[in-house]
């Protein structure tokens, strides 16, 4: 499995709120932006869709920035890959719609995978950004 540039950038920003979780002032976009070398406006975007899912505290204007809205230790990092990632079907016949391997009805490969895939998000269950 491989996580879409979109997860890794927001691993990346909420990793980097976790590290400053006792500042006293917010981390901006613009820092996290230099710290990695991302685009601004691509970070923008994350961290909306982090502040719609309830994970980032945002404010705008001057001394505004992000926070963590819960505690790193209570953010899986399982949940954020399901909740970034928009492909677990590994190859085609884990999607009924887009099956058409004539093995399927045979093939205990999808099953192998579908366990693996199982076991990789159960490791990022037992991880939270604090162990980060």
């Amino acid at each position: 499995m491989r996580l879409t540039q979109w997860t890794d950038y927001t691993l990346r920003v909420l990793m980097y709120c976790a590290a400053t979780e006792g500042r006293e002032q917010p981390v901006t976009i613009t820092e996290v932006a230099e710290s990695y070398g991302i685009s601004r406006s691509h970070l923008m975007k994350i961290v909306q869709h982090l502040s719609a899912q309830g994970l980032l505290d945002t404010t705008r204007g001057r001394g505004g920035g992000m926070r963590l809205m819960r505690p790193a230790a209570a953010i899986q990092v399982g949940a954020v890959v399901r909740a970034t990632e928009t492909d677990f079907n590994l190859v085609e016949c884990f999607d009924p719609a887009t099956d058409h391997c004539r093995l399927s009805g045979h093939c205990r490969l999808k099953g192998v995978l579908g366990q693996a895939m199982n076991a990789y998000l159960a490791v990022l269950d037992g991880v939270t950004l604090a162990d980060l």
